[in-house]
């Protein structure tokens, strides 16, 4: 079967991420954005029929967002993905729709970016298929600019690849917005939802993602001033700002790890210290430390403790180092565990730091059974 043309980046290992583009681009939509999601993610971004480095021949005319999206759903199986979050821009915004109404199980948190439930009826796209199919898309490229950003900005590359586009499939995908309605469904959309609309938008302004927030329980919306419609081309920091905060549950999953391993106690005792000065190094503590470190299947937390454990011996850590043998306890570790690579820390770190850390580690030992430190 012939998939999508597709892009994959960031570990295999990671949360899947698909991202969609908008009609008469590619994936290279996503330059700007999808390199800094895949520090966290499995990004896939993939073209659409006849764009890029897809097949025209995947689309036929008289196509909906429904066989779009079966493709997507094609080339996720593909990959062996499962279950994905999944962002798109205008079209691409409408197959993830379809995907949340159609495909619940599929899909576990959604981004819909200047896109609509609508696409103002079916005349206008019904008007552009039949130009395009007779004129092509040479004309209608030299719009393109006033179409997708503010005045003065351009992204050449995208504009190219709108000049290149196959006609016929690019005119299929107008008939795919002709036909597109999905605002009876919204209310069934379970997966959080996020819309972000472009201020500055002509093809899909805020009035019709606010129209989405309000039937999706739960959805949040954000307005980026000084965006139009390829809002990741145009203004790619405040997007990410707003995709990162809303896909990237690394804060969340490490808060929940970070006490899981050190305890609630101390927790919340760091938690009531924060200030607005320490905030945002408690939250580099569990967005990266806890929420990707820890958590990353590829290590048990028993030897993640041990590695721990020795590195803090090795640069003489000793008060995050009582912290830590707490912690190797929750971790399953044994005393007598403990001990050994302790121990280890002696050969390769020095016997004075050893000596330190057994000091250190029987007083946390000792606290725990209530025995003399001393005994």
């Amino acid at each position: 079967m012939t998939l999508l043309n597709h892009r994959a980046e960031g570990p295999a290992s990671a949360p899947p991420l698909l991202l969609g583009p908008s009609l008469g681009t590619s994936y290279a939509l996503w330059d700007e954005v999808a390199p800094e999601l895949s520090i966290t993610h499995r990004v896939v971004r993939w073209d659409l029929p006849g764009h890029g480095g897809s097949a025209a021949g995947l689309i036929r005319p008289g196509a909906t967002v429904g066989d779009l999206a079966d493709l997507v759903l094609a080339l996720a199986d593909s990959l062996g993905i499962e279950r994905f979050a999944y962002a798109g821009v205008s079209l691409g915004g409408a197959v993830g729709l379809h995907l949340a109404v159609h495909h619940p199980a599929r899909v576990t948190s959604l981004a819909v970016i200047c896109s609509s439930a609508h696409f103002n009826g079916a005349q206008p796209w019904q008007e552009r298929a039949a130009l395009v199919r007779r004129e092509g898309l040479a004309g209608l490229a030299e719009s393109a600019n006033a179409r997708w950003f503010t005045p003065g900005f351009t992204v050449p590359g995208l504009v190219a690849d709108h000049r290149g586009a196959d006609r016929d499939a690019y005119a299929a995908c107008c008939d795919a917005l002709a036909a597109f309605d999905l605002r009876d469904e919204l209310p069934s959309i379970t997966a959080p939802t996020l819309l972000i609309a472009g201020r500055e938008d002509p093809a899909t302004p805020p009035a019709h993602l606010r129209e989405i927030a309000d039937a999706v329980a739960g959805a949040a919306l954000v307005e980026i001033p000084g965006a139009s419609h390829l809002a990741p081309a145009q203004c790619p920091e405040a997007v990410l700002t707003a995709l990162r905060a809303h896909f990237d549950g690394g804060a969340r999953r490490g808060m929940e790890v970070r006490r899981e391993v050190l305890g609630d106690a101390h927790v919340d005792r760091a938690q009531a210290r924060q200030t607005a000065f320490t905030a945002r190094f408690q939250d580099f503590i569990s967005r990266y430390a806890w929420g990707e470190i820890w958590t990353d299947p590829t290590l048990s937390r028993r030897e993640r403790s041990m590695i721990t454990l020795t590195a803090l011996v090795a640069h003489g850590h000793y008060d995050e180092l009582a912290m830590h043998v707490r912690a190797a306890r929750r971790n399953g570790l044994t005393p007598q565990e403990i001990g050994a690579v302790l121990l280890q820390t002696a050969v390769y770190c020095g016997v004075p730091a050893a000596n330190s850390a057994f000091a250190a580690a029987q007083r946390v030992l000792a606290e725990e059974s209530g025995a003399d430190p001393g005994s």
